[in-house]
């Protein structure tokens, strides 16, 4: 059943979804984009040209557009800052939602939208797209299956060289004043990773910096320790002021260190290395291209095409993709706690951390 589709946000990222997300979608029926809004009548152009969208279907207002318009979804492709209120909205038209990440720009919006989807008995996902890119699929498969055997550490790396105003994701991160890696970047990171990992995180604990050569107004910069509730560990290094590109945007490292073998990610190229007892020492050091290349699974649909499908399948009465809202929940408490390691020094239980946000949510209701 085609999902009737109004999508809010078509610049910036909303145009890549204009451009590349929506398009196989639309094409194979999944979804029909019935109107468009941006509070920048420039930006609605993308949604013009790349989903044949006639003007009259353009919006500057997200309410107008989903009074004037049948739909049964809408996807929002805005700052998180903007979702809350959008989230009310769209549930006011009694649509379900689609969101671009984070769910929030804090620990307890997440929570309010959550418990208010939930309450009106809507459907929402979030697109956390790092998990369902096809490198990243490929790997995590390979993990369930058992080939490395039971995982014990995960490692992941992001390193840029992204130091300058606008190099990274454009000017409006380098003016967040907090923590712009950890909130708008790691979130994927840490996500993906704690999904190999097959559990909840446990605690962690993280060091954030700013050096004094960069331009970001808060912490572009952080490693991020998480021990998980079966026991793996997990570590992650972010940097956006590295002097050179190492794992950039889509293309970070990941190593998973398994009983059986371990298996590199780098680069989008996956290799795997099996456990030999007869080259068990300390010297030496086996090269990336001593790996056993691992063929990528395929697949017509990848990161946030693929979510858009899942989705869309879940309105449909399939069932309910893994990054619906309330999972997320865990995504958005592993990066927050995190934040609140790295401004105390200490590490974070990341499950009471949780529990006692929401409570802290619930009195204030």
């Amino acid at each position: 059943m085609t999902q009737r589709l109004i999508q809010v946000g078509t610049g910036n990222q909303g145009e890549t979804w204009c451009r590349e997300f929506l398009p196989p979608n639309v094409a194979d029926g999944t979804v029909e984009v019935v109107a468009a809004v941006d509070v920048n009548p420039d930006a609605l152009d993308n949604a013009v040209e790349h989903l044949d969208l006639d003007e009259s279907r353009c919006y500057t207002d997200a309410g107008t557009a989903m009074a004037e318009r049948d739909a049964d979804a809408v996807a929002l492709v805005v700052p998180p800052s903007f979702r809350e209120e959008l989230v009310e909205t769209a549930l006011s038209h009694d649509l379900d939602i689609l969101s671009e990440k984070p769910l929030s720009d804090s620990m307890a919006g997440a929570l309010r939208i959550v418990d208010r989807v939930e309450t009106a008995g809507a459907k929402m996902g979030v697109t956390m797209s790092h998990r369902f890119r096809r490198d990243v699929t490929s790997l995590r498969r390979r993990i369930e299956a058992g080939e490395a055997g039971p995982v014990d550490y995960l490692h992941g790396r992001y390193a840029v060289n992204a130091r300058s105003r606008g190099s990274w994701a454009g000017e409006r991160l380098y003016d967040l004043d907090e923590h712009p890696l950890l909130v708008d970047g790691a979130v994927h990171h840490l996500d993906l990773l704690a999904d190999m990992a097959g559990e909840r995180a446990e605690t962690v604990f993280c060091r954030a910096w700013n050096p004094p050569y960069s331009e970001f107004a808060g912490d572009p910069n952080a490693v991020v320790q998480v021990t998980m509730e079966n026991g793996t560990a997990v570590a992650y290094e972010g940097l956006n002021t590295a002097a050179a590109t190492f794992n950039g945007w889509g293309a970070e490292g990941v190593r998973a260190n398994g009983r059986d073998a371990t298996f590199v990610l780098d680069g989008g190229d996956l290799r795997r290395f099996d456990y030999d007892p007869d080259a068990e020492g300390c010297l030496g050091s086996a090269r990336f291209e001593d790996g056993d290349p691992v063929e990528l699974d395929d697949g017509d649909k990848w990161g946030n095409a693929r979510l858009i499908e899942r989705f869309a399948d879940w309105c449909a009465g399939g069932e309910p993709m893994a990054t619906n809202a309330r999972d997320n929940l865990q995504a958005m408490a592993l990066v927050f706690a995190a934040i609140e390691s790295a401004e105390t020094g200490e590490s974070v239980r990341v499950q009471e951390f949780l529990d006692a946000r929401r409570e802290a949510v619930s009195a204030a209701d």
